[in-house]
């Protein structure tokens, strides 16, 4: 009988600022003896950031050798650990030019529960090898193409040693939530369960009907997959409104499908890109963990991680006093004033030539607003704002750092 189970919770998000650098902290050499949440009570910091590292593995994908660009974040340790394979979704345009995802928000939570999380881009994607291949209006086919890396992905890592080949996870987020139920089809040895964030694939313009495909697929995919799976659809996702996915997931449980669906209300101006936002944290974790208990997966943290305000706060200006933020003219001082009422993660940069820029939510505003302002500047970029705090120095902080460069040679 399927299992057929619906929540629902209204998305409450708030301001606090959520941008942070990690610093990893290890049990002690004691928690590796008497198992590590025991370890948990009083954990000490070892200064070390999250370790990501960004690989090309090679993969045989339908019959074909090709090397995915894959990021993968580690708890200390040799392993083996319980392993997390999150995949993502299709930004519109060339997927080539599609940057490399990352899922920081998304990683962190898990790597502080001693999980491995690996983030492989698919064959025509960021930097990956092979290409993109797309069948139109047929979503079953779609699901099945971009599975097939999936699969290959996980070929690859249940052969390393720090991996739990026993202890594996699947998760994906739009098009990455689709290739997930398709994979689960495939009955993977040690895989426990699901994990799907607004998975789909919207096709734009045409008279293609994608919406019934979807429809079809989920069907499909619930009649073969023996795997529980957890599902999280926003009221206000721009992709797949609440009408649609609840028809999907209606499909899929109905064909046999073991899910939940976690209908959460609306969430800022896209619940599409929740779990992709930090302020998400608090609507996908508590209902995962709950999941994870009842597949028999870790939720207790062993690896704590800290902030490191890595960009401090100054006292050049207030936040709000417009008319302080250097090098700008109106119409940068106009978008200063549209940033002030942007929700956090939020980052604003300027420079000397009068380039400015501002980004929100995403893995790291702070990284993203600087590459962005600097393809339009002849002058490097500075961090004006991050988040609630001004980040510019002042002058007395400039002349101290001009000294240290004299005496360093820098």
């Amino acid at each position: 009988m399927p299992n057929f189970s619906l929540r629902k919770h209204e998305a409450k998000t708030n301001h606090s600022s959520t941008r942070s650098n990690w610093i990893a902290i290890a049990c002690a050499a004691v928690c590796a003896l008497i198992g590590a949440p025991a370890c948990l009570a009083n954990p000490s910091p070892i200064t070390a950031p999250l370790d990501e590292r960004v690989v090309m593995i090679p993969v045989v994908s339908q019959l074909k050798r090709v090397q995915l660009e894959t990021t993968i974040y580690k708890p200390p340790g040799d392993g083996p650990f319980p392993l997390l394979i999150m995949n993502h979704g299709k930004a519109l345009g060339n997927p080539n030019a599609q940057p490399r995802d990352r899922f920081l928000a998304l990683s962190r939570e898990f790597v502080k529960r001693g999980y491995a999380v690996v983030v492989p881009m698919r064959q025509g994607f960021a930097q990956s090898g092979g290409n993109y291949v797309e069948h139109g209006c047929d979503m079953l086919a779609n699901g099945q193409t971009q599975a097939n890396d999936v699969q290959a992905a996980l070929n690859y890592f249940v052969g390393q040693s720090w991996v739990d080949r026993n202890q594996i996870l699947v998760a994906g987020q739009s098009y990455g939530g689709l290739a997930t139920l398709a994979f689960g089809m495939r009955n993977y040895p040690g895989v426990k369960g699901l994990i799907n964030f607004a998975g789909g694939l919207r096709m734009h313009g045409g008279d293609c009907r994608w919406q019934s495909s979807l429809i079809d697929a989920f069907a499909e995919f619930g009649r073969q997959t023996p795997l529980p799976s957890l599902w999280f659809y926003g009221a206000n996702d721009k992709h797949f409104n609440r009408e649609l996915a609840a028809r999907m997931y209606g499909a899929y449980v109905h064909s046999g499908g073991n899910a939940e669906l976690v209908a959460f209300g609306n969430f800022k101006n896209d619940a599409h890109g929740m779990m992709s936002s930090w302020d998400g944290v608090k609507i996908w974790w508590p209902e995962t963990e709950k999941f994870l208990k009842r597949i028999g997966m870790p939720t207790e943290q062993v690896v704590a991680l800290v902030d490191d305000n890595r960009v401090p706060k100054t006292d050049y200006a207030a936040l709000d006093d417009i008319d302080a933020v250097p090098y700008l003219k109106d119409k940068g001082r106009h978008a200063y004033r549209a940033f002030l009422g942007k929700p956090t993660p939020r980052a604003f940069a300027v420079s000397a030539s009068g380039a400015w820029s501002w980004a929100e939510d995403g893995d790291d505003p702070a990284e993203a607003v600087i590459a962005s302002c600097e393809k339009h500047s002849t002058a490097p970029c500075k961090l004006y704002a991050v988040n609630h705090d001004v980040v510019w120095p002042d002058a007395t902080q400039e002349a101290a750092v001009a000294k240290d460069e004299v005496a360093t040679g820098s």
